[in-house]
């Protein structure tokens, strides 16, 4: 006869159940307190929903496995997928049409106007669907680590993915500053899981991210993509910053130099390495991505980081793989089912992988990311597939400024079925999806500054070299490396100098560690006739782009850039 033992402890779902779900709830519940009222005034039902604010990682986790479908990945990551949206929804983004911003907006096709009443009603949807979710999430947090020009940001949504996406992008607040929070000065409410009613005036899809500069609050519908919320934050800095601080917002990474602190930013469109160039681990890494360029020196926006994570891998980028760990969210990545082990190369989801983390996980981050000194150098980084521009130029501030309204990389060809040449973009201040206003503003606040501080401005292209795409190569990641050093050790700042005609752009004619053919295009390139077809075309490609800010520059700016 055997007799079964009786096992010596209650199962953890059902202690959970009994004690720790009714603890979280408790100690959730007691945080809000004299923010009581300002749910109640904004329309929420608190007899019927549980509040959740600023949640524990670890409940974060529970409760996105328990209600979400989340899992726990080989490395303590949480992964989650968006759904249908797994990218930001630029179509779909208002600006609310209102008498206290109106005159400062850049209105267009970037900032499409939303009347006060259709961001109402779509304010008190978002509202009721939230009302009607057992558990909503609250994220107070701060944008801005210079206490002096840093906002405070709440976040209300349904899903803990979310919020833990928040608690990872947003500056944390101490146990003692959360207490003192008090009023908001921007709040987000994501109801993304209920669409928009696309039959309302000015809507159309079921999709609408809208901010309103008026009330300081962000609404999104019908998407459940958390880049959104990121994004929204940055836009509403892209316009505070300017409007009430007078201060410069800058889509960019900054890093500083370990021994003598001298602070360096770089500017670049997606692909064009800004991440991956700016860690160095010679130097301290303050942000990777939204930054502030303030009277008193360079703070980051972000209290984390949002990395792509496709093709990543421990040898290419071992600061990010190291990074995806226990509070880390990856998003839409792939997973082997079995061992709970990402695929990076799996792109079936989408290729916008990401992984948002704090940013302490990097470890030579600047924790606080503030530095109080201005910037010594500023990178301006293109992938010029091509082949035509030079893998670094010195630029003088009238070139710095056209280049920065340029915002010029291309993207190369097979990303679309029949597409045979490079694709130009031009992203005017490197941000045109995020900016607010007039882009002159930010170039005018840009060249100021660089002028006032005596900075060095560089365009290094990190694409094709010796040919363009399909017949040259990109230039090796060991020579960009080598000549971002001789920017930062002062190498490059001595050099002697040649003329690249028709984009009259200076050029080192030596940098020790780099083949002195591979400095000048009409040296790299073999096909001469090739080149000089390419150069013709790219320079018409530039002035093309650059006629919608011609009448809004000094005639020195406008004749920075190429000539025929």
């Amino acid at each position: 006869m055997v007799i079964h033992q009786i096992t010596p402890y209650v199962t953890p779902h059902i202690h959970h159940k009994i004690y720790a779900q009714a603890f979280d709830s408790e100690v959730i519940a007691s945080l809000i307190g004299k923010e009581l009222e300002f749910y109640s005034q904004a329309g929420f039902d608190m007899d019927k929903i549980q509040l959740k604010r600023n949640a524990p990682v670890s409940l974060l986790y529970e409760d996105a496995i328990r209600n979400e479908g989340a899992i726990i990945s080989s490395s303590g990551a949480l992964i989650n997928f968006s759904g249908k949206k797994t990218g930001r929804s630029p179509k779909d983004k208002r600006i609310v049409y209102e008498e206290t911003s109106k005159d400062d907006i850049w209105w267009g096709p970037v900032n499409i106007k939303m009347d006060e009443h259709t961001f109402e009603i779509n304010r008190e949807r978002a509202i009721d669907y939230l009302n009607t979710r057992d558990n909503v999430y609250v994220f107070d947090g701060y944008a801005g680590w210079d206490p002096k020009y840093r906002i405070k940001v709440r976040v209300i949504c349904a899903r803990a993915y979310h919020a833990l996406f928040m608690n990872n992008m947003l500056i944390r607040p101490t146990d003692e500053e959360l207490l003192d929070f008090g009023e908001p000065d921007f709040t987000i409410y994501n109801a993304g899981q209920f669409p928009a009613n696309r039959f309302t005036k000015g809507m159309s899809s079921t999709t609408s991210v809208e901010i309103n500069f008026k009330r300081m609050e962000m609404v999104i519908l019908g998407t459940e993509y958390a880049g959104e919320m990121k994004k929204g934050v940055f836009s509403v800095m892209h316009y505070l910053q300017p409007v009430k601080f007078g201060q410069l917002s800058l889509h960019s990474s900054a890093n500083v130099g370990a021994e003598k602190g001298d602070v360096t930013l770089f500017f670049g469109l997606s692909g064009t390495g800004k991440t991956t160039l700016s860690a160095d681990p010679n130097r301290q890494l303050i942000g990777d991505d939204e930054h502030v360029w303030s009277d008193e020196g360079v703070f980051n926006i972000e209290g984390g980081c949002y990395a792509k994570c496709i093709n990543l891998s421990a040898e290419k980028e071992p600061e990010i793989y190291n990074a995806i760990r226990f509070g880390s969210i990856l998003e839409n990545v792939v997973y082997d089912i079995v061992s709970r082990k990402p695929d990076y190369d799996d792109i079936s989801i989408t290729e916008n992988t990401r992984c948002a983390y704090p940013i302490e996980f990097i470890p030579n981050a600047r924790i606080p990311c503030v530095v109080q000194s201005q910037p010594k150098n500023i990178i301006m980084l293109t992938c010029d597939a091509f082949g035509v521009l030079p893998p670094v130029s010195k630029l003088s501030p009238e070139q710095a400024s056209y280049h920065f309204l340029a915002g010029y990389t291309s993207k190369t060809p097979g990303t679309e079925d029949g597409v045979l040449e490079p694709i130009p973009t031009f992203s005017t201040c490197y941000s045109a999806p995020f900016i607010v206003l007039h882009p002159g503003r930010y170039a005018e606040m840009l060249a100021e500054r660089m002028a006032k501080h005596d900075v060095d401005c560089w365009l290094v292209n990190t694409g094709w070299t010796s040919g363009k795409y399909g017949t040259g190569s990109r230039c090796p990641l060991k020579y960009t490396r080598r000549i971002i050093d001789g920017i930062h050790s002062g190498e490059l700042a001595k050099a002697e100098y040649e003329n690249f005609g028709t984009f009259n752009l200076s050029i080192p004619t030596a940098l020790e560690g780099v083949p002195p053919e591979l400095l000048n295009p009409r040296k790299a390139w073999t096909n001469k006739e090739g080149l000089e077809r390419e150069i013709r075309k790219l320079a018409g490609m530039f002035q093309k782009a650059f006629a919608l800010y011609e009448k809004d520059v000094e005639e020195k700016v406008r004749l920075a850039g190429p000539q025929f």
